[in-house]
């Protein structure tokens, strides 16, 4: 995999605000808060001790573009160390979200939702996802993206698939009036840009879901976006939806970064709604994968998805970070025919859209990578003894 730095960042550098944290070794090992101003890298951690704190500011862009720091040099450096051996000691990029909640939805989709289904009726075996497949799709096709969540139409749908007896809780959220909102993981717990991502070893059949993802003030502002990783254990949330958790919430599960763009003049919500993301995945076996998400298709708008998490029956006084969804449920055979595709350890999963750069990171088993013992209490003991508190 090329090094080269541009391959991780926006495509017009030179107009992206781009937020994001640093792994630092001196002169104290911590975590620090970074902004990426035309290619160089400033720690701004002497101002704002997360990013939390600076995506409740009100002048949250003005602040990022004029805030003085500790210049850190390239942005590329900081993407080669992400790559690095943990050994090097050498500052590295981190998931550029800290204390906020992760949530995320689910089934935003046609393409998912039709998959969704497929795997409660397959049961979790993924040798009978092709069988259900036809069976699905001969049943009620594949236009279900013409319609509208909540609308007259989809409500007739919805009688006519349970005349059928082909009714689902996937349908349910796909084409009823509350989309999927759940926690994806728990703050502090997401890696970034070069780390690990883990699967259960209780998994036999699982994929990645490339998605956008929006980061949200603790007043239910969106002030920018990434890119993220929701590793899903199709097997396992195949079985029963109630093991959601377990499919979903594992150490290493959710990947997010590299950086986080802040919305301004030249990157917006639109921006967001008219991207398309691709992924790519390599394996040790030879095998490659790719395909491409477009949010045009999304079937709920993502401020809807927004304001379904956040409002007066919900409120996050950290803020929160936001999948999207995704359209890529990969069934291109690996192993067997009519098996379709799962991870292989060792897989290299890049996930890219040339706004936001490109978030790369490699499958390992969930208990065989880095245990995750950074949490908030150990961040904010951190903070303290570095002196960069404050109120």
């Amino acid at each position: 995999m090329s090094l080269n730095s541009t391959l991780f960042l926006p495509e017009d550098l030179d107009r992206a605000l781009l937020i994001g944290r640093v792994w630092r070794t001196e002169p104290i090992d911590g975590p620090s808060v970074v902004v990426v101003r035309n290619g160089e890298a400033f720690d701004i951690t002497h101002a704002v001790a997360t990013t939390a704190d600076l995506f409740d500011r009100d002048d949250a862009v003005h602040f990022a573009r004029t805030v003085s720091g500790e210049a850190l040099g390239s942005v590329g450096a900081l993407i080669e160390g992400s790559f690095a051996p943990v050994s090097n000691r050498t500052p590295r990029l981190l998931a550029p979200c800290d204390v906020q909640a992760l949530k995320a939805c689910g089934v935003t989709f046609a393409v998912s939702l039709l998959e969704r289904v497929i795997e409660e009726q397959a049961g979790g075996d993924p040798a009978k996802a092709a069988e259900v497949r036809d069976m699905i799709v001969e049943l009620i096709g594949t236009d279900l993206a013409d319609i509208k969540p909540g609308s007259e139409s989809a409500l007739k749908l919805k009688s006519e698939l349970q005349r059928r007896g082909a009714w689902s809780q996937y349908m349910e959220v796909g084409i009823g009036p509350d989309a999927e909102v759940f926690s994806k993981s728990q703050p502090m717990s997401a890696v970034g840009l070069g780390a690990d991502v883990g699967l259960s070893p209780a998994s036999a059949w699982n994929n990645p879901e490339p998605e956008i993802v929006l980061a949200v003030n603790s007043s239910g502002r969106v002030v920018g976006a990434t890119l993220g990783n929701d590793v899903n254990l199709r097997d396992i949330e195949g079985r029963s939806a109630l093991l959601l958790g377990k499919a979903k919430d594992n150490n290493g599960s959710c990947a997010i970064g590299p950086f986080i763009r802040l919305f301004d003049d030249s990157f917006s919500i639109d921006t967001v709604r008219h991207a398309s993301v691709s992924m790519r995945i390599d394996g040790n076996d030879g095998f490659t994968l790719e395909g491409v998400s477009h949010m045009k298709e999304i079937s709920r708008d993502p401020l809807d998805l927004v304001s379904q998490t956040w409002g007066a029956h919900h409120q996050y006084p950290d803020g929160f970070m936001l999948f999207l969804g995704t359209m890529f449920s990969p069934i291109k055979d690996r192993d067997s025919a009519g098996g379709g595709f799962t991870h292989h350890l060792g897989d290299v999963v890049s996930i890219s859209t040339p706004s936001l750069g490109s978030l790369v990171n490699t499958v390992r088993l969930s208990t065989e990578i880095t245990p995750w013992t950074f949490g908030v209490r150990a961040l904010y003991r951190n903070l303290a003894a570095r002196g960069l508190l404050v109120n």
